[in-house]
């Protein structure tokens, strides 16, 4: 049995914690400074991860290659299945007409201002589509959306990137809760209900945040109403409904309640008509392959299938039918966790009918429901596996990594440096689900990653235990719009193909900055409302 060593590099904490980092840090440059496509910024981690984990670590080979392997395959069951899913989806909405007819339909229900669609679109719907599937499902359909609208790409992803904050954490129906709480031992309702209070104030305050970065601070003070009843709205039933223990439902409702009563608002109130924010109505055209035109309601068709779908799904327990453990050969038990002094499992669970296939569902559901024809749906395959390869290639990179760091325990010597920062502890928690979730694209796998070692923290620090298990999704949150994986798969859809590292340069200062807010916060929990 391999045991972790915590310091392994000449006894030094700091010279370990550098070296732990070291993958991370490889990644970030290729990808930021460099300027390198996502997948080579994440295979250059991935070598020196291995080349560090071998060697200072001391990790065996067949365990190197066993975990790498266990990463993979886990990001090709469940997380891509989920993302390609949902790209299908989406593809399949394109092709049928039924992506322009929703695109009509805003147009005509919203002001002709692309600050009010921002709002509209980038936060209220693309919340509403990671309550239901999440895994950069939200990045991609709505990133397309505004691309549509005359964003341009880059501004367009960037923004979606950030809006895609929030509500992250109650992701695929609370999936992200429901794994912290089963890692730590703790009640994962409980958890949600501090989660949600954690996340409340961001919820209110990133559509200003937003706003303030695409048309400044005068676009805040003549659309500042909207901003606050989609903020506010949002921020006050994900505080309700996660407080009642609902957490599974905090997102989906608390975006659908966002978007419903922005809308309505927008009947009664417009902001001040700005030319410079007009969308140019003459270079939107129809694609329909059909030669009658689509009614516009009928966009709404491919969403309210997959939000009916996905819910059912999750009411009936589909996703365990078929469920099979399995244990990975030659790794499973075969590591020795030296923080916690306990053997670490290695068990992926296939689950043939899990949230990908709703999504799957959904899309050959909508097909049926609007006629697609077989020539329509066979080019929206051809397209998502054009569109989504690389993508693929990049999070099993991203994700072989992140399993490798963990079994090595490389990430546990990250954990235990960060731990020893005493009564700062708080403020910086926050980073270690930052950390994981920018490793694995996911607040679920990071909450598997950190979780319990925040917990194990806690407990040596005299703090609450909750408390910090909440704040390594609320920090893990903010980590989601610098993940490789998620800029991938928002790239997939744009023109940006290859300019993974622009993106991650537009995105990466405000990530920092939103993580030592929702640290801020953290602290106030502890010392102050306790």
């Amino acid at each position: 049995m391999f045991i972790q060593p915590l310091v392994p590099a000449g006894h030094s904490l700091v010279l370990s914690f550098l070296l732990a980092a070291s993958p991370i840090i490889v990644t970030l440059f290729v990808m930021g400074i460099l300027r390198r496509p996502a997948w080579q910024a994440t295979l250059g981690g991935l070598i020196i991860g291995l080349l560090v984990a071998t060697t200072i670590w001391g990790l065996p080979a067949k365990l190197a290659v066993a975990s790498i392997s266990n990463g993979v395959v886990f990001s090709l069951l469940p997380v891509m299945w989920i993302a390609l899913s949902a790209l299908f989806l989406f593809n399949v909405a394109v092709q049928n007409g039924r992506f322009d007819a929703f695109r009509d339909w805003i147009i005509q229900h919203v002001p002709n201002d692309r600050r009010i669609m921002l709002v509209v679109l980038g936060f209220c719907f693309s919340a509403a589509l990671e309550g239901v599937a999440g895994f950069g499902t939200p990045v991609a359909i709505t990133s397309a959306l505004l691309i549509m609208l005359g964003f341009p790409a880059l501004d367009a992803l960037t923004y979606v990137l950030i809006f895609n904050s929030a509500p992250v954490a109650f992701g695929g129906l609370g999936i992200p809760v429901t794994v912290l709480g089963s890692i730590t031992g703790l009640p994962a309702d409980v958890l949600g209900a501090t989660i949600g209070r954690q996340l409340t104030p961001f919820a209110l305050l990133i559509p200003f945040y937003v706003m303030a970065l695409y048309g400044g601070w005068r676009s805040v003070r003549q659309t500042w109403p909207v901003l606050l009843v989609a903020g506010g709205s949002f921020a006050l039933t994900l505080l309700v409904i996660s407080g009642a223990g609902l957490y599974s439902l905090s997102n989906v409702l608390s975006s659908s309640v966002a978007l419903v009563a922005t809308i309505a608002f927008l009947r009664f109130w417009k902001p001040t008509s700005d030319p410079q924010y007009a969308i140019d109505l003459s270079h939107l055209h129809h694609q329909q392959t059909g030669s009658a035109p689509v009614p516009r309601w009928q966009g709404w068709i491919p969403w309210i299938t997959v939000i009916a779908v996905v819910i059912a799904w999750d009411t009936l327990h589909i996703a365990k039918i078929g469920t099979l453990p399995i244990h990975w050969p030659g790794l499973d038990n075969a590591v020795f966790i030296s923080l916690y002094k306990t053997p670490y499992a290695a068990v992926w669970k296939f689950e043939p009918l899990g949230t990908g296939t709703a999504i799957l569902v959904s899309a050959i559901l909508t097909a049926l429901f609007t006629r697609t024809t077989l020539q329509q749906f066979g080019a929206a395959a051809r397209t998502t596996l054009k569109q989504g390869w690389l993508a693929v290639v990049t999070v099993a990179l991203t994700i072989g990594l992140a399993f490798l760091m963990n079994y090595s325990g490389m990430t546990y010597t990250l954990g235990y440096a960060v731990s020893s920062a005493g009564m700062v502890f708080p403020l910086v928690s926050v980073f270690l689900g930052w950390i994981a979730v920018f490793l694995t694209g996911s607040d679920t796998s990071g909450n598997a990653l950190f979780g319990n070692l925040q917990v194990a923290a806690a407990h040596q620090l005299s703090l609450d235990p909750v408390l910090f298990a909440s704040a390594n999704s609320s920090g893990g949150v903010m980590g989601k719009m610098i993940s490789p994986q998620n800029i991938t798969t928002g790239v997939s859809v744009t023109s940006l193909k290859g300019q993974e590292g622009t993106v991650l340069a537009r995105t990466f200062k405000h990530s920092l900055f939103l993580t030592f807010c929702i640290g801020l916060v953290v602290v106030f929990q502890q010392f102050v409302l306790r």
